[in-house]
This record gives structure tokens, C-alpha cells and sequence, in this order.
């Protein structure tokens, strides 16, 4: 596969700037790279269920494969590449326009929902999410673009765009080529860890707690001058220190009075209400390198951590917590699968109490409350390995990529009985799509993407695994979601919302106010759609009570706010439910990767990676609430 023009990355909250690819984004105007990229002149693309690859198509599937790249998108097959766009260039927005439909889709009349060859990629560069960006998540890293790695660039700071990142997990775990692609030995898997993961400097290592601000304090005086009508800052929590490389943090979980949080090698707790703690901070041996992005019923996550210091270390530890309490639960140490199966990286995935561990080409699945090992998912058929998973109320889908490196090769959607692993339905992806995020399971809404046609799609579909629709919106799209490099993170996504009936997807924007569209998921069509408040972007956070949730970002005179927006009836108008204060604003716009939630009238924004440079003061968490 080869790569796409470069074009530029964007990020959080500030200014867009243009930037040569490979170059670091400066920290106070960092650029940023726009929506879904310019429309091509010739129709879009179409959807990718359609039919199967070469061999007949697993059940569910939607007849025999052609012998030659399908001429369509999304599900369906990549069409041919475009011509030049219609407008001068500039910087492509985050998914690229989902262009109006032209031929039948995959499905019989459908219409493919958008799928122009888009420039530099299905959404544009990478962008981490909030605030500035301290350094690439993973310095020299390959580029990742919000529908998978296909820019090559590091994130910016402005409007926050989806990083889909399949593409290069496809390259290096999926594709048989991991070997080649990323060095090492067979003793690590054939995989070589991103700079991210080397061993720790010793001469920042570090690990101080977050400075406390809770109970009323306010050492930075944030709250000053609160005009009538603002919220106030709760507390707020530096980072702890961590390596001059920086470290993740990954998570945030907001459960009754108590708000967790980890990072780098601890996971701390608060209080909802001051900012107090709640327990620990818990320390764990070596650097915290996953999460369960969910967490149970009863209040369980999983944490998974390296088994050592050095650059060859797994992520092959887990560790269960209780949110309530901080008490430590079971542990247990992932095993190696086969050849280019290692658990050098993994990824976690809660469904009802199973909880399912991702190696590259593999899963173990384990009771969340005893640790029990449930069942194992493995090779099927001729050469179909699990790829992915995601869960969530019940439900666990898996991807699995087939025939990797013969003609036959594709990808397959299944889902998988949590309890058990036994295959619901299966449904075969055409060939050159890769399924690259999950933006539901319930219902089910996945993000595909062609590397080499440079399309995307956007389909659902119902509980049986039949496809319902494609998105046939002609808009440039930017939800935000996280780096994927060494495994695909399916359920690494912010800033849209799905309800039974609707998805919900913010407009691009570069400073100035953005739309949600809501769009019908029985048809893929948009059925309303309502501005931002301001004139600063928004995008959906939940849909509880009827209602849609969305987060306003800050802007360098104004704090962002939290709306409501009703989901039924004739009228879509914004609603503030919380206006936080200016005096916070420039502290709220610094989280990089940022992570955001709202739950029991109190809004919660912390960072998903700390950059470790010491010249800055760095947040780790921040409420706000009246």
C-alpha cells in the first residue's frame, strides 16, 4: 500500500498553523488538519459489505467475491481514484466529504454513502484531542490519519479530527509482514516497541503524586473573577512526573462520588465533589499500558501493565481494581500466542462480566470477577485470525483479517456470544477494507476505511448482522479519537454519540462554530442538525434522558460549556447546563488527548497522555460544577 500526499495533522484547541510533514507542532500554535478532505470530481465511492472476497462469503455474507479490486466503497469495493479536486488544495478536513451517491451500492439499490478518494485520507491527520500537543504520542512514530495511519505527520492542537488507525495495524500485525515492518526478534514477537515504550529515562522517573487543590483550594487563582452565571472550578490535579519521553494515561472513570484516573505507573482516585482522595493512588510495577475503556456493573476495570523496564517489555500483566474501594483483585500474566501473536501490545474490552484481552492475532477472554479464563479465540477456517474486538452492554464483536497476503485477502465482522465465544452472525468486509473503529456495538456502527482507494464509509447494522445503512451525508466530519499504531482500538473514539436510532457526528471546523448532524441509522440520511452556541466547536459527548450531551470547547476568553440538546420532537436548540468560568479557560484548553465525561451535573476533562517535559506544569484532571 502506498502512502497518500501529505497534508496537516491537527489537534486540541488552538489555531490552525501549517506545518512540514515530520516536524514537531510547535506548542503554542500547533496546526491542524481539517475534516474529511476536498471532493474529488468524480462520484464517491460506495459502501463495503457487499460482496465477498474471492471465496465464497461466510454467513451473512452478500454473495461471491470478484476476482479484482471491487469498484466500490465503504463495505463494498474501492472505486478507482479521482481526479484532482475541484477547489484549490488545502488542508483536507478530518473524514473527507461523504460526496453525493452515484451508482447502486453493494447492497442492491443502496447508494454508497460517500466515499470519494479522498487526499491525504479518509479523515485527514492525526489528532490527539485537547490542548496543546506537548510531542507525538509516540516520537517517529509512522503517521497515523483519523481513518488510519496514512499521513505520516504528528498531531496538532485545534479542532480535534478521528485517528483511525487500523491501517497500520493492518501493516504490521495483520498483513503477515510484522516481521519486516517493525524489526526485533522472535523471541519479541517479530515487533518492535514505538519510542513511546522504551525504557524510562532514569533522570526523570520520578513518580510524585498529583498536587492536591481540593477542598476549596485554588492555588492558581482559576475561579477569579467568575462573571454571573459561571460554574467554578471544583479542583483540578497536576500530573505526576513522569519520563522526558512522557507516558500515557489512559481512562477516566466517574462511578457515584468517586472520579479514577490513571497514568503512567498509578491509578488515582477522587472525590467528585472537592477533589479530595477518595484512595490510593496505587502504584503498579512498570508503566500502565492499556485499560478496559468500560467498566463493569459492579464497578471492576482491568489495567494492564509491562512486565519490565526495558524496550522488549510485554504488556502482559493485568491487574483488576474495584473503583469503589481501590482494593486490588485478581492478577493475571497474558500468554504469548503463536508466531507474530505476542502480548507485547494488548488491548482490553469489557462485555457484561467477560472480559476480553487482544493480543495481534488473537483473544483470551476471562471472567472479570473471578479472573477465570472463559475461552480462548483463535485462527478459523483457512487462514482467519481475530484482528480486534470491542463490547459493550452485552454485546462483543470481533474483526478478524483473512488470507493475509494472498489474493483472497479481507476482513470479517462477527459477533461472538460474550460468555461462550460460539459465532452469532458473521459478515465478510470487501476486499481492500479495513473495519478501523467501532463507533457502537449497540446498535452496531463501524468506520471503514481503503488505504490504497484512500475512501471511507460509514454503515450499520441490525442485531442479526444484516447491514441497515450507509451515511450519505455530503459534510465534513471531525470526531476525535486516539493514536493506533501497534493494535487497531477499535473503541478509541470521542466525540460522537449513538442512541437506537440516530448517530451523531460533529461538522469540521477551524475556530469558528460547528454543527452535530443527526443522522437516521435506518437510512443514512441526516435528519437534523443544530449549530454551536458559540463561536467555538462542539461535539457529543452521550445521549442520557433524551437528551444530547455536547461539549463546547474553550476558547482563549471563554470556558467551554456543556449543552443539552433534545434528541426528539421539532426543536434542536442548545441548552447550557454548565458554562465554565473564563479565569479556567486557558488551563482547560492544555489537556492533550483529552478525555471528557459528564455525570451528576459535573463536568470532567483530564489528559489521555503527559508529555514529561518539566519547563510546563501539566494537569492530569480538572471538575467543574456549580
Amino acid at each position: 500500500m502506498t502512502q497518500p500526499p501529505d497534508q496537516p495533522p491537527q489537534g486540541g484547541f488552538g489555531p490552525p498553523q501549517d506545518q512540514p510533514p515530520g516536524d514537531r507542532p510547535p506548542r503554542d500554535r500547533p496546526p491542524r488538519a481539517e475534516g474529511f478532505g476536498p471532493a474529488p470530481q468524480t462520484p464517491p465511492a460506495q459502501g463495503g459489505f457487499g460482496p465477498a472476497p474471492q471465496t465464497p462469503p461466510a454467513q451473512g455474507g452478500f454473495g461471491p467475491a470478484p476476482q479484482t479490486p471491487p469498484a466500490q466503497g465503504g463495505f463494498g469495493a474501492p472505486q478507482p481514484p479521482a481526479g484532482p479536486p475541484q477547489q484549490p488544495p488545502q488542508p483536507p478536513p478530518g473524514y473527507g466529504y461523504p460526496q453525493q451517491p452515484q451508482q447502486p451500492g453493494p447492497y442492491g439499490s443502496a447508494p454508497g454513502p460517500y466515499g470519494y478518494p479522498q487526499q491525504p485520507g479518509p479523515y485527514g491527520a492525526p489528532q490527539p484531542g485537547y490542548g496543546h500537543p506537548q510531542q507525538p504520542p509516540y516520537p517517529g512514530m509512522p503517521g497515523a490519519a483519523p481513518g488510519g495511519p496514512l499521513d505520516g505527520r504528528p498531531a496538532g492542537r485545534k479542532k480535534t479530527a478521528l485517528i483511525i488507525g487500523s491501517a497500520v495495524a493492518a501493516l504490521l500485525v495483520i498483513g503477515g509482514t510484522v516481521f519486516a515492518v517493525t524489526g526485533g526478534d522472535s523471541g519479541g514477537g517479530g515487533k518492535k516497541k514505538p519510542v513511546a515504550q522504551q525504557s524510562d529515562d532514569p533522570k526523570n522517573s520520578a513518580t510524585a503524586s498529583p498536587t492536591t487543590s481540593g477542598g476549596g483550594e485554588d492555588p492558581e487563582n482559576l475561579n477569579k473573577g467568575r462573571r454571573p452565571g459561571e460554574a467554578k472550578v471544583l479542583w483540578y490535579k497536576s500530573a505526576p512526573d513522569v519520563p522526558a519521553s512522557g507516558a500515557d494515561a489512559p481512562g477516566m472513570w466517574i462511578t457515584g462520588d468517586t472520579a479514577v484516573k490513571a497514568a503512567y505507573k498509578q491509578v488515582f482516585a477522587f472525590r467528585t465533589g472537592d477533589g479530595g482522595t477518595a484512595w490510593g493512588p496505587l502504584a503498579l510495577p512498570q508503566k500502565i499500558c492499556a485499560v478496559t475503556p468500560q467498566k463493569s456493573a459492579d464497578d471492576k476495570i482491568v489495567v494492564a501493565y509491562l512486565n519490565g523496564g526495558g524496550d522488549r517489555a510485554k504488556c502482559n500483566q493485568l491487574q483488576q481494581l474495584d473503583l469503589r474501594t481501590g482494593e486490588k483483585g485478581w492478577s493475571a500474566e497474558v500468554a504469548d500466542g503463536g508466531l507474530f501473536d505476542s502480548a507485547l501490545t494488548v488491548e482490553l474490552t469489557l462485555s457484561g462480566k467477560t472480559l476480553m484481552v487482544a493480543r495481534s492475532q488473537s483473544g483470551t477472554a476471562y471472567d472479570i470477577d473471578s479472573g477465570e479464563k472463559l475461552y480462548d479465540k483463535k485462527k478459523y477456517g483457512a487462514a482467519c485470525f481475530p484482528a480486534a474486538f470491542a463490547g459493550g452492554t452485552g454485546r462483543l464483536v470481533q474483526v478478524a483479517s483473512c488470507g493475509a497476503g494472498t489474493a483472497k485477502e479481507h476482513e470479517e465482522i462477527q459477533e461472538l456470544d460474550p460468555a461462550t465465544g460460539k459465532v452469532r452472525w458473521t459478515q465478510p468486509v470487501k476486499q481492500g477494507w479495513e473495519v478501523t473503529r467501532t463507533y457502537s456495538v449497540d446498535p452496531l456502527v463501524v468506520y471503514l476505511t481503503n488505504r490504497d482507494k484512500k475512501t471511507w464509509n460509514i454503515s450499520t447494522f441490525t442485531k442479526d448482522g444484516t447491514f441497515r445503512s450507509e451515511v450519505k451525508v455530503n459534510e465534513k466530519f471531525a470526531p476525535r479519537c486516539g493514536w493506533a499504531v501497534l493494535e487497531r482500538e477499535l473503541q478509541g473514539c470521542q466525540g460522537v454519540a449513538v442512541d437506537a436510532g440516530m448517530l451523531y457526528l460533529p461538522t469540521d471546523s477551524t475556530v469558528s462554530a460547528n454543527e452535530i448532524v443527526a443522522i437516521s441509522l435506518s437510512d443514512g440520511k441526516a435528519k437534523w442538525r443544530v449549530k454551536s452556541p458559540v463561536d467555538q466547536p462542539m461535539e457529543p459527548v452521550k445521549v442520557e434522558g433524551g437528551k444530547l450531551i455536547a461539549y463546547v470547547q474553550p476558547s482563549y476568553d471563554a470556558g467551554g460549556r456543556v449543552v443539552s440538546v433534545p434528541v426528539a420532537g421539532a426543536s434542536h436548540r442548545t441548552t447550557t447546563l454548565l458554562q465554565n468560568p473564563q479565569g479556567a479557560a486557558r488551563v482547560e484548553d492544555t489537556f492533550y488527548d483529552g478525555v471528557v465525561d459528564w455525570a451528576g451535573g459535573r463536568f470532567f476533562i483530564s489528559s489521555g497522555r503527559l508529555s514529561g517535559d518539566d519547563d510546563s506544569k501539566e494537569q492530569l484532571m480538572m471538575a467543574f460544577g456549580n
